[in-house]
């Protein structure tokens, strides 16, 4: 073992064969040390050095190998051996793949697993009732409910005035269990195949009735230039695929009302040459919600290119590289992030939005957020005092872009009505929820070729059995799995985008018998993202 030192730094390193060990020194033990070694030694200086002093390994000995018919070589062989092996035995060995590495817990007596990873030990533990995504002992399960890191952050969340649990979900106390994907697939494929074969014509029929044609409004509003020019922070994320859904967010709400640029909203008035009320009343730009926020960047750009100063970011999760720290930056810039689920999110009850005009966007809310967030919105419950929410509220827009559609689920969906109207069931409608995956089940959309053929095959005439499974014949004495399983891949995604339309155009339906002009458009080419939709509403 040889000690020697750093040029630069007051560390001793200390050399063994195939390890190297760090130990910090003290500025006074360090330098006279320095100063103490010979630029260049000679034999003599050589000679007459101390050896060195031999340190405790911190490691048991028995774990080296120091067999005396054992080389120079091999005795380093032998100990770093013997290392890797006390450190195993220190450490759970379950490989964590997105980590590239061991599990850093101590494993249990007699098992090389930690107790979260360690098979024979799950029968003796439970999911922690606060965060299933850790587990607990039985024997434990009281006293980690005392210290779970979980509580603390739920006792934080619950005293939030903004907090109210299930306020958007319909069926807080209801036994309705959310349906698994897993599950939705056995339905159908336990599904005879005159069953299956009606379930498409029925599809097919709704989706010619309701939808038609959806406008492509790909839009890149002038406002956005500076982000495509890169006059912009450099430390900020640069996709520019997600950079052209976010400016094309920011131009379709342009077009459709709810956004004006700054130095356009002093002078924009009706007819009668009267200011907009907005503007008399206030004289300033909305404030911005941004619902499933995630790090935040199509409000970012809101704020950089139509001076936005009042921003509300609502998450439930935590990420790294948000663009808070950038936003705050920004002089004039008032930012609230708020890690609360959507269901539980009371809007109308944030004191510094209260009395204020917003906006309320989100960039690709999965599933159920984007109908809890339009009744977070719009919702009539507020400390159980019932208001009516109409032209009179401070709402000035929605602007949401769907997605996930396979992740929706019926005690959830806004618009149960429109469904049952059309004689489709909640059995029905989880169907149709798992076949919008087909839509973005293939690269197909990447190809401009396909995308149209998707396109032309979206709006086409009621399916009678042929188009989609080569004729009625040709299914004689097949499964349903088989069936589907035979289906050609274009095929099935123009289905998928179907089943995505009809899913969005009854929540589009829903906001027109609330009184809002409501709109569904493809805000960019699938090239850019299969999942295009956009919804726009406002007050009419």
């Amino acid at each position: 073992m040889v000690p020697t030192t750093c040029p630069i730094f007051p560390v001793l390193l200390v050399l063994t064969p195939n390890i190297i060990r760090l130990r910090p020194c003290s500025r006074m033990n360090f330098f006279p040390y320095l100063k103490s070694l010979p630029l260049k030694s000679t034999p003599a200086q050589q000679s007459q050095r101390t050896p060195p002093i031999s340190r405790p390994l911190p490691w048991p000995e028995s774990m080296v190998s120091n067999s005396s018919s054992h080389v120079a070589g091999d005795e380093a062989g032998g100990e770093a051996n013997g290392v890797v092996k006390y450190l195993k035995e220190k450490h759970c060995q379950f490989w964590l793949p997105n980590k590239r590495r061991h599990c850093a817990n101590s494993p249990l007596p007699f098992s090389p697993f930690c107790g979260n990873h360690d098979s024979s030990a799950s029968d003796h533990r439970l999911p922690c009732p606060l965060d299933p995504s850790h587990s607990v002992s039985k024997e434990n399960l009281g006293s980690h409910l005392k210290k779970c890191p979980s509580r603390t952050q739920a006792l934080a969340l619950e005293a939030q005035t903004y907090y109210s649990k299930g306020i958007n979900c319909d069926f807080i106390d209801s036994p309705i269990d959310e349906i698994s994907s897993d599950a939705k697939r056995a339905a159908i494929y336990a599904l005879n195949l005159s069953e299956f074969l009606a379930l498409v014509k029925k599809i097919d029929c709704l989706h010619y009735a309701i939808v038609g044609d959806l406008e492509n409004s790909y839009l890149i509003p002038d406002a956005c230039d500076k982000w495509f020019s890169r006059r912009i922070n450099s430390k900020i994320p640069y996709q520019e695929r997600h950079v052209l859904q976010q400016a094309s967010i920011l131009g379709n709400m342009e077009n459709f009302g709810i956004l004006h640029r700054p130095e356009e909203l002093v002078s924009r008035g009706d007819k009668e040459g009267n200011v907009d009320v907005f503007v008399q009343e206030r004289g300033k730009l909305p404030a911005v919600v941004e619902f499933g926020a995630g790090r935040g960047y199509l409000t970012h750009m809101l704020a950089d290119s139509y001076g936005i100063k009042k921003i509300f970011l609502v998450e439930r999760r935590a990420y790294k590289l948000k663009a808070d720290r950038s936003l705050r930056q920004n002089d004039g810039i008032l930012l609230e992030r708020l890690k609360i689920d959507i269901e539980d999110f009371n809007l109308h009850t944030v004191e510094s939005l209260k009395g204020h005009p917003y906006l309320a966007i989100g960039k690709h809310l999965c599933g159920n957020a984007t109908d809890l967030t339009i009744k977070c919105c719009l919702s009539k419950k507020t400390d159980g005092i019932k208001e009516d929410f109409s032209s009179s509220s401070h709402l000035q827009g929605i602007a949401l872009a769907t997605c996930c559609h396979h992740l929706c689920q019926w005690k959830h969906y806004l618009n149960k009505s429109f469904f049952l109207d059309h004689g489709i069931t909640n059995q029905d409608f989880h169907s149709i929820t798992w076949f919008s995956s087909w839509a973005v089940d293939s690269n197909l959309y990447k190809q401009a070729d396909n995308s149209i053929m998707l396109n032309a095959s979206e709006n086409s005439e009621v399916d009678e059995g042929g188009k989609y499974f080569g004729g009625v014949g040709f299914l004689a004495d097949k499964s349903v799995e088989e069936t589907i399983r035979n289906m050609k891949a274009v095929i099935r995604a123009a289905f998928g985008f179907k089943c995505k339309d009809i899913i969005d155009m009854g929540r589009v339906l829903w906001l027109r018998e609330h009184g809002l002009v409501s709109q569904l458009v493809k805000y960019v080419p699938p090239r850019i993202s299969p999942e295009n939709h956009l919804l726009v509403a406002k007050f009419s």
